[in-house]
């Protein structure tokens, strides 16, 4: 075939050439021809021609640029590499995420992606560095995926915040790494230190400050001192509350003035952190308030709780952070209560109410019904105060009707004081739950449950889904817990669960199909438990060369 040469002007430039090319391929040839060809079935070949004469062109006339600064190079990771083995399941890892042609879950095959945070992990506490390469997909996954930033970033070491100076799309690692002390001026440089506190990009100096406030609390304070008062609000909020990282008695003058702030909610945050230090002037303050409202009434046979809610909102109380107006549907009384009682110290209650044990002061009757509004503060002020005493003494016994425990109002706040137990009790009791209430309330409780399961949680778990499966449930209800099992249960326990692969005879009122779900899901859980081994295998040190936690196994794998 006889085709059509390329335009005459090939050796000339011809002004506006490109974009008269760029014009006939929007309109089509049929309605345009290119510049020196004609009409027919030719004329797209000649467009094509002509384009790559003009690109040649166009890009052999570019006027070299001066030469850029070379970036410095990337810091020096110390932490000992990879074994083969583990770098290999981490690129298998990062290619299934969503976005990268990878598919996620497609029947029995395990959810790689879900299996990535684990992984991380393990690697972070053996002390391992992550392979270069692999650095910009951990960047990608943890840019997508908020919940895998600190381990990503902290696996990714010191060249996470040096690419995330080069690319605006990982800038997040900047703000992301405070724990990290990447990229940071070291602690006995303080003139570097203040040049970036005054000087900084504000993501930088969350940074810094959450850094400085890991390792020296007293001089994070003090830098953050210099600036407050110029800070804007929304800046003012976010500072302050890296304050939770190592607060205490040292923090309460700055706090006091915080108090005092244009803007309510730093006044809000101020307060909040206040009354969590015990010994604090306005956690007093809150005692005496709170004090006054709840009284042991003995006039009765059986000695109870009496309680008088404020009956204003003075201007003290609310300096001291509480707020005045309350919710829509909520009474002004109760919720200025609910304030105060959870402001004030826990241990001050004993002393007020007889010497009395947490337990035997929730097991008290209320008069009145104030018992849910009042056993509702002390559930928060358990939680803010992180007392083990006062939360095991509002969950009450996993046994109990509706588990709801003398105060705990409902599964959010169990599961928050659950969160303030050590990890075997906190196992101990959500095991004792799903014994007595089987898993369909169980998801948000099993979430604050210390991974691996411990043996009593995880036998508690399958045997659940056994009766479930046997009972003919309707399969999808239970497929959030099968996740959690998925990633949670010890790798151990595959053994056990050889004997729920097969497909069950399915009852007459059984969901249509649970039988074969059921036995897909329980391949899968296997299949998955038995990865999650694999991998905490390749993750091991090799021979002769341990890595810097491998003396136990990662508190993820198991």
């Amino acid at each position: 075939m006889n085709r059509t040469p390329a335009p005459a002007s090939v050796g000339s430039p011809v002004q506006g050439a490109w974009e008269e090319l760029v014009t006939v391929a929007l309109l089509g040839t049929d309605r345009r021809t290119p510049p020196g060809a004609g009409p027919g079935r030719e004329a797209p070949v000649a467009l094509l021609d002509a384009a790559a004469v003009e690109t040649v062109r166009r890009r052999a006339g570019l006027r070299a640029a001066p030469a850029a600064e070379r970036p410095r190079p990337a810091p020096e990771d110390p932490r000992p590499p990879l074994p083969a083995p583990a770098a290999r399941r981490l690129t298998m890892l990062l290619a299934d995420r969503p976005g990268t042609g990878g598919g996620g879950r497609r029947g029995a095959a395990p959810d790689l992606m879900e299996l990535l945070p684990q992984w991380l992990a393990t690697a972070n506490a053996r002390g391992y560095a992550a392979p270069a390469e692999a650095v910009p997909a951990l960047l990608d996954a943890a840019r997508g995926r908020t919940d895998l930033r600190p381990a990503a970033l902290a696996f990714a070491g010191p060249r996470a915040v040096w690419l995330a100076r080069l690319n605006p799309d990982w800038r997040f690692a900047l703000r992301a790494t405070s724990g990290q002390g990447a990229a940071l001026p070291p602690a006995d440089d303080p003139d570097r230190v203040r040049e970036l506190w005054q000087e900084g990009l504000f993501a930088e100096r969350v940074a810094l400050l959450g850094a400085l406030r890991d390792r020296d609390p007293a001089a994070a304070r003090d830098l953050l001192a210099t600036t407050w008062a110029t800070e804007r609000a929304e800046d003012r909020l976010m500072f302050l509350d890296s304050l939770r990282t190592g607060l205490g008695p040292a923090d309460e003058p700055f706090l006091e003035q915080a108090l005092a702030d244009r803007s309510r909610n730093v006044r809000a945050t101020a307060a909040e952190l206040l009354s969590a230090l015990p010994e604090s002037a306005l956690a007093g303050r809150m005692a005496v308030r709170a004090g006054a409202c709840v009284a042991l009434d003995r006039t009765q046979g059986t000695p109870a709780l009496t309680v008088e809610a404020p009956h204003e909102c003075d201007a003290g109380m609310e300096r001291d952070g509480v707020v005045a107006k309350a919710p829509a549907g909520r009474g002004e009384r109760s919720w200025w209560l609910g304030q105060l009682v959870e402001a004030a110290p826990l241990g001050t209650w004993s002393a007020r109410l007889g010497g009395r044990t947490p337990e035997e002061i929730v097991a008290l009757p209320v008069n009145d019904d104030w018992r849910g509004e009042l056993h509702a503060a002390w559930c928060r002020a358990a939680v803010r105060q992180r007392d083990p005493a006062w939360a095991r003494a509002l969950l009450g016994l996993p046994s109990a009707p509706e588990a709801g425990g003398p105060g705990a109002v409902s599964l959010a706040e169990r599961a928050k004081l659950l969160a303030r137990l050590d990890a075997a009790e906190r196992a101990a009791w959500v095991a004792g739950f799903i014994a007595t209430h089987g898993l369909s309330e169980a998801f948000q409780l099993l979430g604050v449950c210390a991974v691996p399961w411990a043996e009593p949680l995880g036998r508690a778990v399958v045997d659940a889904l056994e009766i479930a499966r046997d009972a003919g449930s309707y399969p999808w209800s239970f497929s959030g817990v099968m996740g959690l099992a998925e990633r949670c249960l010890d790798p151990a326990e595959a053994k056990r669960l050889d004997g729920l692969l097969a497909v069950p005879d399915e009852r007459e009122d059984a969901s249509p199909g649970a039988g074969e779900y059921w036995a897909e899901a329980f391949q899968r859980l296997v299949t998955t438990l038995r990865l999650r081994g694999t991998m905490a295998e390749e993750l091991r040190a090799p021979a002769g060369r341990p890595a810097a936690s491998a003396a136990g196994d990662s508190p993820r794998f198991g």
